[in-house]
């Protein structure tokens, strides 16, 4: 079983569907999850539930490349903190989607934002934190009934976090020196690792297999992404540096300094997840951390996500992050291609996430006007066809409020 599959038609709105030209008075036709037509001369089939968004704005679902929900569960405390296995700074073996519990509150709030995507990642104590996974932001027992694609990419650290960590051990890395041999060392293990394994699989030999080892070799072979955390702009390039001598798919999260370098990330073509844009100066690579640098990253030519590292920035402000970034000078398409199609291209999830076109999920949010207008909120989330969140005008006396449907009504008759 997978996330709940619905059929509804989304009529008479303005619809964005980010990878062609918005159309007004439009209707979004899905079918059993799936969408299969968009339009303004679409024929509703018998049967299927008719949702009036005239007045109204109709996007597909956002996608948050870089997110700790359930992995770093709120109002838990160390019960619930599973981000960082900051006891070898060799992680590659470890994988995000074992440690998230999908009752975490931050799945709640990513649907309150129009967040029907993420991709959760381990933390950035460690050179390399392990394996990330992208899931729905609602919809499953489980969270494998969540999930789009378990293999995504690998997390990995440069700059001050993982030098703290084990600096303040005094062992290794307790330089940015210590943090690219660590991964330099890894990558170079697992490069011989392949050959060894490839050439038993010739000869029909056994192999012993290891776990971390197979997850780099799959980065090398170019089927999962690196993930760099990276901020400064020195840090940027040793991040360039590693990834042109082991060949593989660089993709920079945060690059907060990124603007000092962005012709060097344009004329790589190197994305950046920026952000999360509300925060403090809180650490020296941060220092010079500015929202204006998403738009000077853009107008370089660089292909950019937004991000609000959740829980660091609440996940349903993700949207208020790219009005700010326009205020800051960021393009207004841009910030939504920042916001949808771009972080689902970057994370390999094109083919199923990211805008309104047939063949896509039935991710679909109905906002009250243009999202990126800050009084504007979304007022119906649909996932792969499922309303799953509700603004009612009429609840608190006209104040409004809104309603996740819970677990109970998912799966319980």
């Amino acid at each position: 079983m997978r996330t709940a599959r619905g059929s509804v038609a989304v009529v008479g709105g303005y619809v964005v569907p980010i990878a062609s030209p918005p159309l007004d008075g439009a209707t979004v036709l899905v079918e059993d999850g799936v969408v299969t037509a968009v339009g303004t001369d679409v024929v509703v089939p018998d049967g299927v539930r008719v949702v009036d968004a005239r007045g109204r704005w109709v996007l597909p679902g956002f996608v948050e490349a870089h997110a700790h929900m359930g992995v770093a569960e709120e109002a838990e405390g160390w019960a619930g903190q599973d981000t960082n296995e900051m006891t070898d700074p060799d992680g590659s073996a470890l994988r995000a989607v074992d440690g998230i519990n999908v009752e975490d509150e931050g799945f709640r709030d990513a649907l309150v934002g129009g967040v029907t995507s993420a991709v959760v990642k381990p933390g950035s104590g460690n050179p390399i934190g392990g394996r990330t996974v992208a899931v729905k932001t609602w919809g499953g027992r489980t969270v494998d009934e969540q999930v789009i694609r378990y293999d995504v990419s690998v997390k990995s650290a440069l700059g001050e976090n993982p030098k703290r960590v084990y600096g303040d051990r005094k062992q290794l890395p307790s330089t940015r020196l210590g943090v690219a041999a660590v991964i330099r060392k890894a990558f170079v293990d697992a490069q011989s690792y392949a050959a060894r394994r490839d050439a038993a699989a010739a000869k029909g030999e056994p192999f012993d297999r290891d776990l971390g080892k197979e997850t780099l070799a799959a980065v090398l072979a170019g089927e999962l992404a690196w993930d760099q955390h990276t901020h400064r702009a020195d840090d940027i390039a040793t991040a360039l540096r590693l990834a042109d001598e082991f060949g593989y798919r660089l993709v920079v999260n945060h690059g907060t300094d990124g603007a000092a370098v962005a012709d060097v990330l344009a004329e790589r073509d190197v994305p950046v997840i920026f952000g999360p844009l509300f925060t403090s100066r809180s650490k020296v690579e941060l220092r010079d951390r500015s929202i204006a640098h998403l738009g000077v990253l853009a107008r370089a030519g660089v292909r950019v996500a937004i991000t609000t590292d959740h829980p660091v920035v609440p996940i349903n402000f993700l949207v208020h992050q790219a009005s700010l970034a326009v205020k800051e000078g960021l393009d207004r398409d841009t910030a939504l291609r920042a916001l949808t199609v771009n972080p689902a291209s970057f994370m390999g999830l094109a083919d199923r996430v990211g805008a309104l076109a047939p063949g896509l999920d039935g991710d679909v949010v109905v906002w009250s006007g243009d999202p990126l207008d800050v009084t504007s909120r979304a007022e119906q989330v649909f996932v792969t066809g499922t309303e799953v969140y509700t603004w009612d005008r009429t609840a608190r006396d006209g104040l409004g409020a809104g309603r996740v449907r819970e677990r109970a009504e998912r799966f319980h008759r």
